[in-house]
């Protein structure tokens, strides 16, 4: 969903009685508890996000209540409104980064200590609350431990191995598409950014789902390509 979209569901949460927090277009823990209070209140599935049937229930009295897409995949859709985010070169570390940790608790340096687990574990805890985490999310394997096993499809956790298969070194991010050779990960610490980048599939040591989001999509998305991503420079 775009911002302007949230803001809409926002405000509406609010007339309605449901606090949000700030009307400020972001699917943020406050907007989910006011979500899942909405679906209580009407009987639904209290999973805070806002498929079609949540929507309908929404805006039921309400004009002009079409909507172009639905809150599916909400840990996907943070991390797209994120990309472009960099860590800052030198002592001086990007504070929405820092940030992250802060919010989850985890003791964090600095921003040259990679972050692309950090990233993952931002957008699964801020979309879906109640989600359990693998024990120390910044270790990129660790997120073989996460959720349960699926198939390589639209906005699963990806988990690579880096260096060496044998070794610890790992990356991890999510899956926005696939060719012949190389998948395409949306993640971050990827060239010190978020963004998208091809990493073969040779490298990949498993694909995970969430356990208390969506049902698995089976979307697979060929074609398209971004940088090649070659072993190390995301982490």
């Amino acid at each position: 969903m775009t911002r302007a979209e949230w803001i809409r569901i926002q405000k509406r949460l609010l007339l309605l009685g449901f606090n949000p927090g700030p009307i400020d277009g972001i699917r943020g823990r406050l907007t989910i508890g006011a979500i899942r209070a909405f679906q209580v209140s009407k009987g639904l599935l209290e999973d805070g996000i806002v498929g079609p049937v949540t929507y309908r229930a929404l805006f039921a009295s309400a004009e002009g209540a079409e909507l172009p897409s639905f809150d599916t995949l909400p840990w996907f859709d943070e991390a797209k409104r994120l990309v472009g985010t960099q860590e800052v070169a030198g002592p001086v570390s990007n504070p929405e980064i820092m940030d992250w940790a802060e919010e989850l608790d985890i003791s964090y340096g600095d921003d040259d200590i990679p972050w692309c687990g950090l990233f993952v574990a931002h957008c699964v805890s801020a979309a879906l609350p109640a989600e359990p985490l693998p024990n120390n999310p910044l270790g990129a394997r660790q997120w073989m431990k996460f959720g349960e096993a699926c198939d390589p499809q639209m906005a699963a956790v990806m988990v690579f191995w880096r260096g060496s298969k044998s070794g610890w070194k790992g990356h991890v991010g999510f899956y926005a598409g696939e060719d012949s050779t190389t998948y395409h990960i949306l993640g971050g610490n990827q060239s010190n950014a978020v963004n998208t980048r091809r990493i073969t599939k040779k490298r990949l040591l498993g694909a995970r789902w969430p356990l208390t989001g969506p049902g698995q999509t089976g979307l697979v998305l060929a074609g398209g390509s971004d940088v090649l991503s070659s072993d190390g420079n995301e982490a």
